[in-house]
């Protein structure tokens, strides 16, 4: 009886699913999305122990006045948040953020009353808190947009966690525009008043906090009356300030 052979047959390999556009990109969005993570993590907790060499604004002004054909000046000496005079650190806190050694990062209570004051068309500052100011200042551009704001309020959660408040006022200190191209307390302190940021008087100290609203139209001496009002305003909510403890 002849064997009938039943030639086998070959495995036919698994069809790929075919690659498609929304694919790629999920996969390159998601890799942007852990590249963003990983980088911002790393310089958040990199800048918790070493000084900030510079930040944003301070390369937008410099191509600002290259473009405009103005000569750079650029002045950002970096001090210890214990050489800073406690007079200083207490006039922005008058000035900039009430309620800064208590709230976790937001001001909720300010940025309604902003919201409604903004509805009705006044001008007044915004609710911004230090920590917010600090996030928008070391790790993001200017600007009013809502990828900006979110951005603002992811950088402000890290560094609440990570720096914690004593950090977060001593980068703040050492960062934000004080003048036209002053950046930080001890050029502020010798560019206006020509002495070290740690002998700054209560009035000295409240003089550099009345400008940072606009740093490079308003001068902390020789001041209009607009500025002096506020000088006034922030030695008065100064004296309420009491012991600074971090």
């Amino acid at each position: 009886m002849a064997t009938k052979i039943i030639p086998k047959r070959s495995k036919q390999p698994a069809k790929k699913e075919p690659t498609t556009f929304m694919n790629k990109l999920t996969r390159f969005l998601f890799k942007v999305f852990l590249w963003f993570i990983g980088l911002s993590l790393f310089f958040v907790v990199l800048f918790k122990f070493v000084p900030v060499p510079f930040t944003p604004l301070m390369v937008i002004r410099a191509i600002e006045n290259k473009m405009a054909g103005k000569e750079n000046y650029f002045s950002h000496d970096w001090e210890s948040l214990d050489n800073i005079s406690v007079n200083l650190q207490k006039a922005v806190i008058a000035s900039e953020d009430g309620t800064f050694l208590k709230h976790n990062g937001f001001d909720f209570t300010a940025m309604q009353k902003a919201y409604k004051s903004n509805e009705r068309g006044r001008r007044i500052k915004g609710g911004s808190t230090i920590s917010q100011q600090t996030a928008k200042n070391v790790f993001l551009w200017q600007g009013r947009s809502y990828l900006r704001k979110g951005l603002e309020a992811y950088f402000t959660v890290l560094i609440e966690t990570i720096w914690g408040k004593k950090r977060i006022m001593e980068v703040y200190l050492n960062s934000i525009e004080m003048g036209d191209g002053v950046y930080g307390a001890e050029a502020a302190a010798q560019h206006w008043y020509r002495k070290d940021v740690s002998s700054l008087t209560l009035q000295q100290a409240a003089g550099i906090a009345a400008i940072l609203p606009n740093p490079r139209k308003y001068s902390a001496t020789s001041s209009s009356s607009y500025i002096n009002n506020r000088k006034a305003k922030i030695v008065r909510v100064m004296r309420h300030v009491g012991k600074i403890e971090y």
